[in-house]
């Protein structure tokens, strides 16, 4: 298998295009210094974290009892990642101190055998990896692996990074297929993609093979989980461990632990060149994209295991659609794409930026979403046990606050996803704007990229040096239908092939202009889902778009969008940060006042009104209230008669 495309480093692209340079900046000055609070449970009211305090006990730096989930320490191994990548293309010497602090604190607590877990380190050592299953060992050590892999390559320190080799060798020599070792595997994935990251510093075969072990050994049989339970009762599905992963056809179970399974198995693919493994990641992929993805890039249908259900299963008002699960989703995307360059896998990575992902943070970068759902009534959330788990507001801060972090990591490494290089060819995945300056095969390509995508669908793209091999390949998103490129203004046409347009025969001062219509688009789901027939939703390039109450009154179930209704879109500089938002005509059921739980079945009648849209992103910022993704679309309503 021919490797085919690599993500470009943090360092070698800027962004500074308003939209994704809003909520970069917004990561480095508001949500980095947040959570640091909320890592030392200084934010009022808010679940408290102790996950630095586990480290100083666990330390001999204090006396006390560990506090919080088995997984707790991983919320500091994220904050150190994102902080990387924010040292990364922002130098603070100050933040670079705190990091090198919190990185003294955890190594301090390492055993003199390379084991590093609060958790067993305070409640008892002879615990570790008794319990694979529940107990997140492996987890923690995949998120502290990326963080020290981060942090070497931000600021060429190596505490970190030693200290967990030093861990990894433990592991190594822990768990295998050879006599003497245990062939177990992570309850929660994390540690095989994050091995394959560590394998791409050191080029030590004993990493990679060590991510290989543990894909290839889980739901091998007997079933290990059964060993270590053998008087309890394990959902093999929800731990993907109910079948070799080669043969498993359909996502199923947590979909977070499934989905950074699935980014490993590339990941594995791709250094490997397993052909079986990758046709596994293809299946998995159609399953999960065109089957089991809600339009906003959301994944992940029940709160019951966070999990998957079933095919066309796709619920708006009991969607669980975890943070967690979209950033894994855009994890997953880019380990696709830079196997076989696609404008499928891009698509779906817009689709959850844009988003699944940043609806998980308010507007102020100082309240978060874990569950992400597309239709919402305040009473519900409140009153039925069926959906205490979504919430009508973002929370300071979780018991299990995983989201936050992960998606401050996301939007600090956000160069990374919009950009791959493969020989000659970089393609520009998302239109973030901002400058690019990266050594391919031939030479040094520089460019600028001045956009004001997705508030408009245009780019204008400035060559500053290009070798004379170097290729430009500008992707066509699968929402847009018209476009046209003009170099040097003239009009260009180039090979498209996969999604994206090839430039070539690059030359210093060249211009070149994409333009691709955005209208508003009213999109219908597949008849199989049932939530969804007779409803349409609202898109305008990448962005889905809601109603709130706050525009449009309550009992929004009651609202109908006309198939032939217009749509004005306007930018507001003024709605948080500046946004494009929508009007169009609509109709609302009137109904007769009264207490009748049921009547006589009669016509309904409706008033002409205007419907507000916001993009959903940006949902849940002016207080609790409704809100709805998928409206009725109906084009043989009855209008409400003149009296």
């Amino acid at each position: 298998m021919n490797l085919q495309a690599t993500p470009l480093g943090i360092g070698e692209s800027k962004i500074t295009g308003a939209f994704w340079h809003g909520f970069t900046e917004k990561a480095r000055t508001q949500v980095i210094p947040y959570q640091w609070k909320a890592l030392n449970d200084q934010i009022p009211d808010a679940e408290p974290s102790r996950a630095l305090r586990n480290f100083r006990i666990a330390a001999g730096l204090e006396q006390g009892e560990f506090y919080g989930f088995v997984f707790q320490d991983s919320d500091v191994a994220k904050w150190l990642e994102a902080v990387a990548y924010s040292l990364m293309t922002h130098p603070d010497a100050e933040l670079e101190n705190t990091s090198d602090g919190v990185i003294d604190l955890v190594v301090s607590a390492q055993q003199p055998d390379g084991y590093l877990n609060t958790h067993f380190i305070i409640k008892g050592l002879d615990k570790r990896f008794k319990n694979l299953r529940d107990d997140h060992e492996l987890y923690c050590l995949g998120h502290f692996l990326e963080a020290a892999v981060a942090y070497k390559q931000a600021t060429g320190k190596d505490k970190l990074l030693n200290a967990m080799i030093k861990y990894v060798d433990l592991v190594d020599s822990t768990f295998g297929t050879e006599e003497g070792k245990l062939r177990g595997y992570p309850g929660h994935q994390e540690i095989e993609l994050a091995l394959v990251k560590l394998y791409g510093v050191t080029k030590d075969e004993k990493h990679l093979r060590l991510a290989q072990y543990f894909i290839d050994e889980r739901g091998n049989r007997p079933f290990y989980f059964n060993g270590e339970h053998p008087k309890g009762t394990t959902n093999h599905r929800y731990h993907q461990s109910h079948a070799p992963v080669r043969d498993q056809k359909t996502a199923t179970g947590h979909s977070v632990r499934a989905l950074y399974m699935y980014a490993g198995m590339a990941d594995v693919a791709r250094e490997t060149g397993d052909e079986s493994l990758l046709s596994a990641c293809r299946t998995l992929w159609e399953d999960v994209t065109r089957k089991q993805m809600y339009i906003t890039g959301g994944v992940g249908q029940t709160h019951h295991g966070e999990a998957f259900t079933y095919g066309y299963d796709l619920p708006n008002d009991t969607v669980y659609a975890e943070t967690c699960a979209s950033i894994a989703l855009v994890f997953f995307a880019q380990r696709m794409f830079n196997i076989e360059p696609k404008g499928e896998y891009a698509d779906v990575m817009e689709r959850a930026l844009y988003n699944g992902t940043i609806s998980g943070m308010s507007a102020d970068g100082e309240a978060f979403f874990y569950v992400n759902p597309l239709e919402v009534v305040p009473e519900a959330c409140e009153k039925d046990w069926g959906r205490k788990h979504v919430k009508a507001q973002r929370q300071k801060w979780f018991g299990c606050s995983c989201c936050p972090p992960n998606l401050a990591r996301m939007l600090t490494s956000l160069g990374s996803y919009a950009y791959s290089k493969r020989g000659d060819t970089l393609y520009v995945n998302v239109y973030a704007g901002g400058s690019v300056d990266t050594q391919l095969a031939s030479g040094t390509l520089g460019l600028d990229i001045a956009t004001n995508y997705p508030h408009e669908g245009s780019a204008e793209i400035k060559i500053r040096q290009a070798d004379k091999n170097a290729v430009l390949a500008l992707r066509i998103p699968g929402w847009c239908e018209k476009y046209d490129i003009k170099r040097n203004s003239g009009i260009f046409y180039g090979d498209e092939a996969d999604g994206y347009v090839f430039i070539s025969d690059l030359r210093a001062n060249d211009t070149i202009v994409l333009t691709m219509d955005m209208p508003v688009t009213m999109i219908q789901a597949n008849p199989k889902v049932r939530e969804n027939t007779g409803k349409a939703a609202v898109t305008r390039g990448p962005v889905v778009y809601c109603l709130e109450e706050a525009d449009n009154g309550k009992n929004l179930h009651r609202v109908n969008l006309p198939f032939d209704a217009n749509f004005i879109a306007s930018y507001d500089k003024l709605f948080f940060g500046g946004a494009v938002r929508l009007q169009s005509e609509g109709k609302r059921m009137v109904c007769e006042d009264g207490d009748a739980l049921y009547s006589k079945a009669a016509p309904a009648s409706y008033e002409d009104i205007t419907l507000y849209w916001v993009p959903y992103y940006l949902w849940a910022n002016r207080g609790a209230g409704e809100m709805t993704c998928w409206v009725r679309c109906n084009n043989a309503i009855i209008q409400k008669k003149e009296k």
